[in-house]
């Protein structure tokens, strides 16, 4: 990512993402190069309502759930990338490929999500994303968003 350092909290996220309580999966953004990349993070606490069933002997967090956060951050570099659409369009979530999860993520985790962009044509943003959590690869994905 370039040395563009632009950081954003949770008030800033919720004005540009229309995700709220339970489903909003980025707490903060680290660092933002619009057009290139994000870097945003997920505190996972014990407090989140998926733990109740998943699983309640030995908390983890849903991989699809991790894939939601990363697609997340990925529409919050789409808003950012095109600031014209903020409050006008929805970023949808069109696909993902090649969805790798290499550790299970439990309360008390911080998950850092980074995401580049690969390709975009019009609408349609291929993205490249990875999860990390204490610098360790927990999760990967190419993620595809379009804009209504």
């Amino acid at each position: 990512m370039s040395e563009v350092v632009t950081q954003y909290d949770i008030n800033e996220i919720l004005k540009l993402l229309p995700h709220r309580y339970p489903f909003i999966l980025v707490d903060r953004v680290l660092a933002v190069t619009p057009g290139e990349a994000i870097r945003a993070l997920k505190n996972v606490t014990i407090n989140e309502p998926f733990f109740q069933g998943h699983f309640p002997s030995e908390p983890v967090m849903p991989g699809v759930l991790v894939m939601e956060g990363m697609a997340q951050a990925g529409a919050i570099l789409a808003y950012l990338t095109d600031k014209e659409k903020i409050g006008k369009n929805l970023v949808y979530f069109a696909g993902m490929d090649g969805v790798r999860f290499r550790k299970k993520i439990v309360p008390g985790d911080q998950i850092i999500y980074e995401l580049n962009i690969i390709k975009r044509k019009a609408k349609l943003f291929k993205i490249a994303g990875k999860a990390f959590v204490d610098g360790q690869l927990a999760a990967e994905a190419e993620l595809m968003a379009t804009f209504s």
